[in-house]
């Protein structure tokens, strides 16, 4: 009989090479005592396309670079067509395929985690970690770092529709800010974003290239992680499967989950940890009853307003389109500058949806093109037009993700939930008159044409709201499903150990109790920063 390979061991095994995971593994590595290796699903981040900034909507169409789910469909929501859920499936994760915005969230938003019992969480407490990891080229502030490894800077405008709306958004009586991430984000304002040198800074350069330079740090990329291996509920271990060989290694000292907030319930759930009448139901035997795996899933539900317009200096995917592209493209391909060195999503705003609102509960994302279904609407797009998205920033619905089956490549049912209370439709409905109330004014008058969404037949609250849900969609910014806190739904304590399991942590954005005011990117890289302090500090 051959002898069989020793199964391998590391201190610290980490379930994931996104935006936390990334993270974790520089900094767990800068200690050369520990030895670190990484699991990833997808492949290596070598595609052209994770490098161009402008190109980040190619991976839409992409399986290979995409878990590309489909929520649970809801008949009143795109005609009972699924609301699409792209997750980015390489190194890097959603890092590497996301729209790169640098927003942190609002100062109330951290405080409030610290007021649910989570100590240490507040802003004052995650604002040096935010600093830690930026190196933003307008230099060293109160608000921000310059030596950290993730690059934040601003773009060059490229689309005249953006300037637009920073012009209109003036005029309609709204603030007009430089820095959402300062001490108010309130305003309109052109985003920095997570680009350097005309390409992109994802977590998989920023922060695991450097790290793999260590002999303390292993990746393996194209590895299904299918359990967490569990003695006497402690976490030993992983079982996965690599080109359809099932393999395990062994953790001297921590696994940490940084699956985000689909994958990493999904994970816990196959690995016995979950809700035990749902893992009964799918044949599971329940290691630990923790039924809040899976549960309090958030997520910035999104609707648009789409107008063609009278100029054609936008986006369109049409021949004519495409042709106005090409010096672009010539001036990217030889000096990395120009439109595909930018975001498309240049300019946007955090604004109150109404006067009695204390503080921003609204984003809007502008575009240059007519956008919908995460870019997927080519036909759509082959018009000349703009768009501009509005999201609710703080919403009170609550989903789920749960299982579909016992088997690791079956994806989970994920349930969004979305308008389950009340309040959210509201501030949705209120978000789109504040669109119109910026694209009604003199700064638009030369793009204007016919408003093709809602349409301007759609008037009345109910009307609009009706309208708004053909064409719903999300910001890809699910969070929650593994809930730091210390009530019974809660899945991790403060320092986000496993309840009930030892030597388990879940570091990712599921663990946010509440969703924060922006976008999710720089969050989930601050929360992997103090985890790794609290883990190898205590």
């Amino acid at each position: 009989m051959p002898n069989e390979e020793p199964t391998k061991t590391y201190d610290y095994i980490i379930v994931g090479a996104g935006s936390a995971g990334c993270v974790l593994a520089n900094r767990l590595s800068e200690n050369a005592k520990y030895t670190v290796c990484v699991l990833e699903a997808g492949p290596a981040d070598k595609t052209p396309f994770s490098s161009i900034p402008a190109a980040f909507g190619y991976f839409m169409f992409s399986k290979k670079y995409n878990w590309a789910y489909n929520a649970k469909p809801e008949p009143s929501i795109r005609n009972g067509e699924p609301i699409f859920v792209p997750r980015g499936k390489l190194l890097g994760g959603s890092s590497s395929t996301n729209a790169m915005l640098y927003i942190r969230g609002q100062k109330q938003d951290y405080d409030h985690w610290q007021s649910l019992g989570n100590e240490g969480w507040s802003y004052n407490d995650i604002l040096p970690y935010f600093k830690k990891s930026e190196s933003n080229t307008r230099g060293e502030s109160h608000y921000h770092g310059r030596n950290g490894p993730l690059h934040v800077s601003d773009g060059t405008v490229g689309y005249p529709v953006n300037k637009a709306f920073i012009a209109a958004s003036a005029e309609a009586g709204f603030n007009i800010t430089d820095d959402f991430n300062n001490d108010s984000q309130e305003g309109a304002g052109y985003y920095q974003c997570t680009i350097k040198d005309g390409k992109r800074c994802s977590a998989a350069k920023a922060f695991l290239a450097p790290a793999l330079t260590k002999k303390n740090t292993t990746v393996i990329v194209e590895a299904l992680t299918t359990k967490i291996i569990i003695e006497h509920k402690t976490a030993i271990g992983v079982e996965y499967v690599k080109q359809g060989k099932s393999q395990i290694i062994k953790a001297n000292r921590e696994v940490i989950i940084s699956g985000g907030a689909i994958n990493s319930p999904q994970l816990l759930m196959l690995s016995g940890i979950g809700e035990k009448q749902q893992l009964q139901q799918q044949g599971i035997n329940c290691i630990h009853d923790l039924p809040g795996v899976g549960k309090n899933l958030q997520e910035h539900v999104d609707a648009c307003v789409l107008v063609k317009s009278n100029k054609r200096d936008g986006l369109s995917t049409s021949i004519r389109g495409l042709v106005r592209m090409l010096p672009d493209t010539l001036k990217y391909m030889t000096k990395k500058q120009g439109k595909l060195a930018n975001t498309i999503t240049e300019a946007g705003a955090f604004l109150k949806s109404n006067k009695q609102v204390d503080r921003p509960d609204i984003q809007l994302h502008m575009a240059p093109l007519l956008y919908d279904d995460n870019g997927r609407a080519i036909k759509l797009m082959m018009n000349e037009g703009y768009s501009c998205h509005v999201c609710v920033l703080r919403p009170k619905s609550r989903g789920t993700v749960s299982l579909k089956s016992a088997s690791p490549t079956v994806a989970p049912e994920i349930d969004f939930n979305f308008f389950s209370h009340p309040a959210d439709k509201k501030i949705l409905i209120d978000g789109i008159k504040v669109i119109r109330k910026i694209f009604a004014t003199s700064a638009f008058d030369e793009h204007r044409g016919e408003e093709i969404h809602p349409g301007v037949q759609a008037q009345s609250d109910e009307d609009i709201f009706i309208k708004s849900k053909e064409l719903l969609g999300t910001v890809f910014h699910p969070v929650g499903t593994c809930k730091m806190g210390n009530d019974d739904s809660a899945v991790v304590d403060q320092e986000l150990r496993v309840h009930g399991i030892k030597s388990l942590r879940v570091v990712d954005a599921s663990i946010m109790p509440t969703l924060i005011s922006g976008n999710t990117n720089a969050p989930t890289m601050a929360i992997a920063e103090k985890a790794a302090d609290m883990i190898l500090y205590g």
